[in-house]
């Protein structure tokens, strides 16, 4: 029997629409178009996208708190 969780259902279905863009640098940036302001850089896509996924799980935390 499959088990859902909502919230992890909606973050995996927010970084679906995520970006990533490696920099001059080497490093990398990733963001989620639809979410204004999500932006995380890493020095691996790997780093960004779990920095990404904690980003996400802040922004929900966040909007229960605040009642949003």
């Amino acid at each position: 029997m499959r088990v859902n969780y909502i919230l992890s259902d909606y973050i995996n279905n927010a970084l679906e629409y995520a970006e990533f863009e490696k920099l001059d640098d080497g490093s990398y940036c990733g963001k989620i178009p639809v979410f204004t302001g999500v932006i995380t850089f890493g020095q691996t896509l790997a780093e960004t996208n779990r920095l990404l996924r904690s980003t996400m799980e802040d922004l929900v935390l966040l909007g229960l708190k605040n009642g949003a």
